[in-house]
């Protein structure tokens, strides 16, 4: 995996006033076959540190780009900018409208990281906020990511992988989606995390809630419920806590639900619902993780976690030619049909004399 860099798709400067530059951001392909001869949106120069763009009428500019941000591997900031321009067409789907919570790591993984929620000052009048009021009473403006611009002006602060909301602003007590984190505790594998993400998906497909599955790029798995808006996070979040409950109850060997960790047995495969709770995010899908192999956070499929994948299987250099084969295996989570009704499952009180 040496000098991983050399095999990312490699460009060259195209000047700002290019024709080529000057356009609209590419539609995602229709199919497979538009996919694999699809160009990527534009090419991120790596014989210089800078470039700047014109997108949409949203000038951007992109620096520091051969700074090396995996050292082993060579990959440098700017080949993660190129990757996300090329996954824009997929991934911005699932990022619009929703607040997002920076984690910077300006100087790549082998530097130091911090978390970052307001929207930095300055910055272009074009980039959309989302403004969420926090329990203590303050106001946090995020920023939100609305389209390739916005996109990689975020990734451009050195934000290596995305986390977004799981609400849509404007309404941001209501998610349209729950989901488990599936997290090994020590000595666990990769492998029991497979075979939990197996059970999580028997339990959910008993009761009728469609569910997906992606890889976390770090340890684990993350399993998705798409939701009809509706159910407050805090209910969201009671639902997943049930749930994780009776299957750590069912399956004490291999699963725990204990989040607090001087309590959580070791050898399991912790089932994580408390993410669900107010404020917290997880990596996007198709997001680029801070790890060692320049791991992908990759939806797959559950035949794939049947069969056995590897969370190295899915990297910085390969998931392009994985979605322009596959498509976006994570689109039906944008889909208004097919989405459970949560609240069937909510018990609901009985009126006052009946």
């Amino acid at each position: 995996m040496k000098n991983l860099g050399e095999k990312l798709r490699l460009g060259v400067a195209t000047p700002l006033n290019h024709p080529s530059v000057l356009r609209r951001t590419p539609a995602a392909p229709k199919n497979r076959k538009a996919a694999r001869a699809g160009t990527p949106p534009l090419i991120i120069p790596t014989d210089r540190k800078e470039a700047e763009f014109d997108l949409n009428g949203h000038r951007v500019k992109l620096t520091n780009l051969q700074k090396v941000f995996w050292p082993e591997l060579g990959i440098t900031k700017g080949h993660l900018l190129q990757y996300y321009a090329d996954v824009a067409p997929v991934l911005l789907p699932h990022l619009i409208n929703r607040a997002m919570v920076m984690k910077r790591y300006p100087n790549g993984i082998a530097g130091k990281f911090f978390f970052m929620k307001h929207a930095p000052e300055p910055r272009p009048d074009w980039i959309q906020i989302c403004s969420i009021a926090h329990s203590s009473g303050n106001i946090v403006d995020f920023p939100v990511v609305q389209d390739l611009a916005s996109l990689l002006w975020i990734v451009n602060l050195g934000c290596i992988d995305l986390n977004q909301w799981y609400a849509h602003c404007g309404n941001v007590d209501k998610p349209d989606y729950l989901h488990f984190d599936l997290d090994p505790v020590e000595p666990a594998s990769f492998q029991d995390v497979c075979e939990v993400a197996a059970l999580v998906h028997e339990a959910l497909d008993g009761l009728k809630i469609p569910n997906f599955a992606k890889t976390t790029g770090s340890r684990g798995i993350h399993v998705y419920v798409p939701m009809v808006v509706g159910p407050t996070q805090k209910q969201v979040w009671g639902f997943a806590k049930e749930l994780a409950g009776q299957l750590a109850a069912l399956h004490s060997r291999l699963i725990t639900a204990q989040y607090r960790i001087e309590k959580r047995p070791q050898g399991r495969v912790l089932l994580d619902y408390n993410q669900n709770a107010w404020g917290r995010t997880l990596a996007s899908v198709y997001s680029v993780r801070p790890r060692p192999l320049a791991t992908v956070s990759t939806p797959v499929t559950w035949e794939e976690i049947a069969k056995g994948i590897r969370l190295e299987d899915f990297r910085i250099d390969n998931v392009r030619e994985r979605v322009g084969a596959l498509g976006d295996l994570w689109k039906p989570l944008l889909s208004p049909r097919g989405r459970c009704r949560l609240d069937k499952f909510f018990q609901r009180a009985e009126p006052a004399g009946g």
